[in-house]
């Protein structure tokens, strides 16, 4: 009878071991199977999101079939210990395997936020805080000038302050690289009134070809001990970089007393009126050869630059010309 009983056991127990194994070997092949999706899905996994509430999204947004197998596989291949926060796209077909390597190597869908050349701190804050898909606040306005203008790859929910910090990290990187390099003899003692100059340029010039002239104007304006005159330094006085004037300066806004009026204050402001992007940090490090000191709009978009004043007084004419003529143009006609 124990022969028996015995012989009953090793059956139930080499069955039992048979079923587990037939059940492993299945759970294996449907772990490395495709999945069922046929089109890309795309989900967010939350920062602190625990193992069984991936599974279980996943599950429901039909990544995946079974979520016990993705749960007991990505605890013995300890691949859930290195589950990431961030937005996944999945694409069709993708096994669980597929899916737990991708999580563990972070979000794949890349997002940006691109701050263009001349914005100031101001703006680009005001930028991030309008975006959902960053999280935190920005711990204090940065220093005016010290952002580099970028595009910057993201994933949903990094904090707004990271974003800032790379931003400064360029915008040191750039700045010690072109200080490091700049031409010798220029007019400027440190780094900062490199920086402070090329906002000017920034603001001054939108056309590549133009901001080694810019910067080669101011600096020969610094040289001899001439005020720089030039209107974007009175409008940060105005406005602190918080808002756009949208029109032009009245004569008694060039009159106002203002640490960035330099049509009153003698060389720098005291600090830069936006923030520069890389090329008009490098035309300043490396200005133009020449003796231009005055420059004025020529109606195309560009300017006209002059070495004297009466040659400035007579670009200045024709510009004014210019701009009577085009106001004369957009006026309706009269019946």
């Amino acid at each position: 009878m124990f022969r028996h009983i015995a012989a009953n056991a090793l059956t139930i127990l080499i069955v039992a071991l048979a079923l587990l194994l037939g059940a492993i070997v299945w759970g294996q092949r449907q772990y490395a199977a495709p999945g069922p999706l046929t089109e890309p899905l795309v989900m967010e996994v939350d920062r602190g999101e625990g193992l069984s509430s991936v599974a279980a999204k996943l599950r429901s947004e039909g990544a995946i079939r079974n979520d016990t197998i993705f749960r007991v596989a990505a605890r013995y291949s300890k691949l859930d210990q290195g589950l990431r926060y961030g937005e996944y796209q999945i694409p069709p077909g993708a096994s669980m395997k597929d899916i737990l390597e991708l999580m563990n190597r972070g979000g794949n869908v890349v997002r940006q936020v691109i701050v263009p050349e001349g914005w100031t701190s101001w703006q680009v804050v005001e930028m991030l805080n309008n975006r959902d898909d960053l999280s935190g606040e920005v711990a204090e306005l940065p220093g005016e000038g010290s952002l580099a203008p970028a595009g910057y790859d993201f994933q949903r929910g990094d904090t707004r302050q990271s974003l800032i910090d790379r931003m400064r990290a360029r915008q040191d990187r750039i700045l010690a690289e072109a200080w490091a390099n700049r031409e010798q003899g220029l007019p400027l003692r440190t780094p900062e009134e490199l920086l402070i100059l090329a906002s000017i340029v920034e603001k001054e010039t939108g056309l590549p070809e133009e901001r080694a002239m810019v910067a080669s104007v101011f600096e020969n304006r610094l040289r001899e001990g001439m005020r720089l005159q030039t209107d974007p330094t009175v409008i940060y006085g105005l406005t602190l970089g918080k808002e756009t004037l949208g029109r032009g300066l009245r004569a008694s806004e060039l009159a106002k007393p203002t640490p960035y009026n330099t049509y009153l204050i003698q060389g720098l402001p005291p600090t830069p009126i936006a923030n520069p992007g890389e090329a008009a940090i490098e035309a300043t490090a490396h200005p133009a050869e020449g003796d231009m000191r005055y420059f004025v709009a020529n109606g195309t978009g560009g300017h006209v630059f002059s070495a004297t004043l009466s040659e400035h007084n007579r670009n200045v004419a024709a510009w004014r010309r210019i701009e009577a003529e085009q106001r004369r143009a957009a006026q309706p006609a009269s019946d």
